[in-house]
């Protein structure tokens, strides 16, 4: 557990580098649409790196994999596309935290409703205490700009 929280730990603390990174990418060449998909590139060729380096697993099934499952490649590209164009002009630390409590909310919906095979954790009185104090945290951080 403890292997998994730290890996998602390094992850967290990526995201507002890679808003940062590309949008100033973005500003530099003029094109935050290309920086995106420059970005998109290096992932694709570390991704390509990983799955040789494990074996690559899984090929034979993409074709009868629920067409819905690919949808998640959609939300990649929607949060590239437009942290690089929003983060110059809200600030990295605004985008990120109001993209945190955006993940946080959909989150607690797939969690209560075990959507997409997720197991179902209803949400308590206290996980939506938590989220009206984070709500009042990210209107509190982009407000004192």
């Amino acid at each position: 557990m403890l292997f998994y929280a730290l890996t998602m730990l390094a992850a967290g603390i990526g995201i507002p580098f890679l808003a940062a990174f590309n949008s100033a990418l973005g500003r530099h060449i003029g094109a935050p649409a290309t920086a995106a998909v420059v970005l998109l590139c290096v992932a694709l060729s570390a991704a390509v790196v990983v799955c040789l380096l494990t074996g690559v697993q899984g090929v034979g099934k993409l074709a009868t994999a629920p067409r819905h499952l690919f949808l998640g490649g959609l939300f990649v590209a929607f949060y590239i596309l437009s942290v690089t164009f929003i983060a110059p002009h809200f600030g990295v630390g605004n985008a990120i935290v109001v993209v945190v409590f955006g993940q946080l909310i959909s989150a607690a919906v797939i969690d209560h409703f075990g959507l997409v095979g997720a197991p179902i954790a209803p949400l308590s009185l206290m996980r939506a205490a938590g989220l009206s104090f984070m709500a009042l945290g990210v209107l509190i951080t982009v407000s004192a700009r």
